[in-house]
């Protein structure tokens, strides 16, 4: 006998390493020799001061359970000799997408402009300790694309887009921890997800797909609106019948080249702004109604605002808790922050994007003539300010909280995790009035939501402006660009997608489209 069953633990009851076992034993009455529990989820209520783990619960009763319900079978092909899809990137969107040719029955041939994720570790620490962007290769570019040194996380609102599930148990059977089967919120964590990239490289490698590193597609070529060959580094012409292009929302020459051609492409909605750096302890002491440490139970806290300001909305964007802020430029001239935890989220310091709203269509209006790219122009424009008030390195501009709503200039700055190197700048005075405003609105809101966020203790870091594509590559019902066929644009270049699970689920959505026909 099966029973489905809620349970919430107190912190002295989690603590205990039979307190499950006991809970569910009294609650249902029976013997804990008897019972064999399987958690299918579980989450964290620190809504009041007595925190509470609440846990939703597969209980076998006097019977084993039943695993089979619980994995997925992963129907792996030999495709050495199979019908070829082409992939264009190598972030989540097209590994899953490679990964579901290899289950399909057809061969992924992949390429990506960056490295391996090996390799990719130079070209980091050159940004971090030398200040030198290598536009092929950084946060963005590479194995695994910007998901691959990042937190990990894997919580996603697209539950109708895919099966989150498989995702997870995807990432899993390539050594991801079962543990994001079951948290409410899941991560991975940026010291274990090189390892997991590359376990899935080495299973498109191992059933007969292909993927080529240094390869940068530098034009398409297009007779009677049908796609029939790439580019490659301006050198080799490679036929093809079906492209997923899944190059991520930083792929800026890959729009710039479609626009060139008169691909239709639209402006759209982003968000842009400045990353918020706290001490850990004080988000802990807000969240966890504590003084000094943390309960060494409870894992370092996150979270998540909103505010409406002038009209626009003001949002907290990629909550990294003990995490880091790293530079995630991806050309020269420009600074980009981002930020990342690693799997035990231990570091001193929480970050989060705090960004505002941009409507395309009302809030640019000097960059209207630039059609389809006026957002990317823009997004391009507060890059190079960081850049050029930062110092012309990848130091970046900053400020401390309080000051920058109160509009003066700080005499000093709070340590950091920004490996770079942070400089004094009134970020107040620099940033558009429009973003600006806004986010002293938002951040006087948020301090009082949060008693003790609203801090001189705090840093803004600028800029965050990589939240999502500001161009759309349109598709058709069937995925499939309208006006070039075999072209499917996909993840989060195309506009598609938030984040690594929703960029995985479109990845594999567009390989069943793409393989249509064939």
């Amino acid at each position: 006998m099966v029973r489905n069953v809620q349970i919430r633990l107190s912190l002295k009851e989690e603590g205990d390493p039979n307190g499950l076992q006991k809970r569910v034993a009294k609650y249902l009455g029976l013997p804990e020799k008897e019972l064999t529990i399987h958690v299918l989820r579980k989450s964290i209520d620190a809504r009041k001061p007595k925190i509470q783990f609440n846990y939703k619960l597969a209980v076998y009763i006097n019977e084993a359970p039943d695993d089979t319900k619980n994995t997925y079978h992963f129907d792996y092909k030999d495709v050495s000799k199979a019908k070829e899809i082409h992939i264009i990137g190598f972030g989540p969107a097209g590994m899953w997408a490679a990964l579901r040719c290899l289950e399909l029955g057809y061969k992924p041939i992949v390429f990506e402009r960056g490295k391996n994720v090996k390799d990719r570790r130079r070209d980091l620490r050159a940004i971090n300790i030398n200040h030198i962007v290598n536009s092929e290769s950084n946060y963005c570019f590479g194995e695994g694309g910007a998901g691959t040194y990042s937190d990990g996380k894997l919580y996603t609102r697209s539950l109708k887009r895919g099966d989150v599930q498989r995702i997870f148990k995807s990432l899993v059977h390539h050594g991801a921890t079962p543990q994001i089967l079951i948290d409410a919120h899941p991560h991975i964590g940026t010291n274990k997800l090189p390892k997991v990239v590359k376990n899935i490289r080495e299973t498109i490698l191992k059933y007969g797909g292909e993927i080529h590193f240094n390869t940068k597609v530098t034009d398409f070529i297009i007779n009677d609106n049908q796609l029939n060959s790439i580019v490659l580094n301006n050198e080799t012409e490679t036929k093809v019948k079906r492209v997923i292009l899944a190059t991520g929302h930083s792929a800026r020459d890959i729009f710039e080249l479609l626009h060139k051609k008169e691909i239709l492409l639209k402006a759209k909605s982003f968000a842009m702004g400045v990353r918020v750096e706290h001490p850990q302890h004080i988000i802990d002491s807000i969240q966890y109604h504590c003084k000094g440490e943390r309960n060494e139970l409870l894992p370092a806290a996150a979270y998540s605002l909103v505010e409406q300001v002038k009209g626009r909305g003001v949002y907290s964007f990629c909550m990294c808790p003990g995490g880091f802020i790293v530079p995630a430029a991806t050309a020269p001239g420009e600074i980009v922050v981002n930020g990342m935890s690693p799997s035990k989220r231990n570091n001193l310091y929480a970050n989060s994007g705090i960004v505002v709203e941009i409507n395309v269509d009302e809030d640019i209006p000097k960059y209207d003539h630039l059609g389809p790219l006026k957002g990317l122009a823009y997004q391009k424009d507060l890059e190079r300010l960081a850049f050029t008030s930062g110092g012309r390195t990848q130091t970046a501009p900053a400020q401390r909280l309080t000051d920058f709503v109160e509009g003066k200039l700080s005499p000093d700055l709070n340590p950091t995790s920004y490996r770079p190197g942070l400089k004094s700048v009134p970020l107040h005075s620099l940033l558009p009035k429009f973003i600006g405003s806004r986010l002293r609105g938002g951040f006087a809101a948020f301090g009082k939501k949060m008693n003790g966020f609203y801090t001189a203790e705090a840093n803004i870091i600028g800029v965050e402006s990589r939240t999502s594509s500001p161009v759309n590559i349109p598709r058709n019902d069937a995925l499939e660009h309208p006006e070039v066929k075999g072209l499917f644009p996909c993840g989060e270049g195309g506009g598609y997608a938030g984040g690594i699970v929703s960029a995985a689920m479109d990845g594999e959505r567009c390989a069943e489209a793409a393989i249509v026909g064939l």
